[in-house]
């Protein structure tokens, strides 16, 4: 295994030119929260735009609406249940990221179903949470694009087949390879497995054990995934310092927020660009 290290970081987190604007900067397609689970689409979205993504829209349950605005006064919203639309818009976004507080319903499945289909092969697709459960019920196949799963232990055993117990990194990098899409293994020490690697982060902390704490990472990971064009340095990135932030926290906090790391991704990233 090789780690993550802040040179990787360094690298991929470029000083953004002058004469940029928020196009420059992606646009990222959020899709999640339903009516129970409204709080982990607004924690991705939160962290998608704390990561610099330039456009942020959150398909959603209309009830999650108000709570969005004013959490995310920033990020644009639509009612997922209209899938003509979001059919439509998908077509125009350069990063996709389903599942955080999807649910596994029928609508959830209809709501995939749209998505999967017209994803376009150069478009970048994060598959997280309830997302991932569905994938693994064998009701739905991986469409061609650039695709990326970050799941826990259990929701990896339900994709990958592997049991917890079973999940070695020779294991996970050969059920990656068989899936032919980037994983992102989340535990005490994250492993992300690629085609040619497998990557161990460094950091992490028993104070992230909390509510939204994944979701923060799908955001972070789309909204790295946005901006950067190497895909798998943008993941890799993604995934250091969402750790790297949460470490620094829990030298002083008991427990470290999602929200909190939400806030900081900003001042992370302008301490660990690239220098010219």
């Amino acid at each position: 295994m090789q780690p993550i290290t802040t040179e990787l970081v360094n690298q991929t987190i470029i000083k953004r030119p002058a004469d940029s604007y928020k196009g420059t900067y992606g646009r990222i397609l959020l899709i999640g929260g339903n009516p129970h689970f409204g709080g982990a689409i607004i924690m991705a979205a939160t962290a998608a735009t704390y990561s610099g993504a330039g456009l942020v829209t959150v398909a959603t349950d209309a009830s999650n609406f108000t709570s969005l605005h004013a959490q995310l006064p920033e990020a644009m919203v639509l009612d997922y249940h209209d899938t003509d639309y979001l059919s439509e818009l998908l077509t125009d976004m350069d990063v996709i990221v389903i599942g955080p507080g999807l649910g596994t319903d029928d609508d959830a499945q209809a709501i995939l179903l749209t998505v999967l289909q017209n994803v376009q092969p150069q478009q970048r697709l994060v598959i997280d949470g309830s997302a991932i459960t569905l994938m693994a019920s064998g009701s739905f196949d991986f469409p061609a694009a650039e695709i990326v799963v970050t799941p826990h232990q259990m929701e990896w055993q339900r994709l990958s087949g592997l049991t917890i117990a079973d999940q070695t990194p020779t294991a996970n990098h050969l059920a990656q390879q068989d899936l032919g899409v980037i994983a992102v293994v989340k535990a005490h020490h994250t492993t992300v497995y690629t085609d040619d690697q497998v990557w161990f982060n460094p950091g992490g902390t028993p104070a992230m054990a909390t509510g939204g704490m994944g979701d923060t990472l799908a955001g972070m990971v789309g909204g790295f995934a946005a901006q950067f064009p190497d895909f798998t340095n943008a993941i890799l990135s993604a995934v250091y310092l969402h750790s790297a932030i949460a470490d620094d926290l829990a030298q002083k906090q008991y427990v470290v927020l999602p929200h909190q790391i939400s806030r900081l991704i900003p001042v992370y990233m302008h301490r660990y660009q690239q220098k010219s």
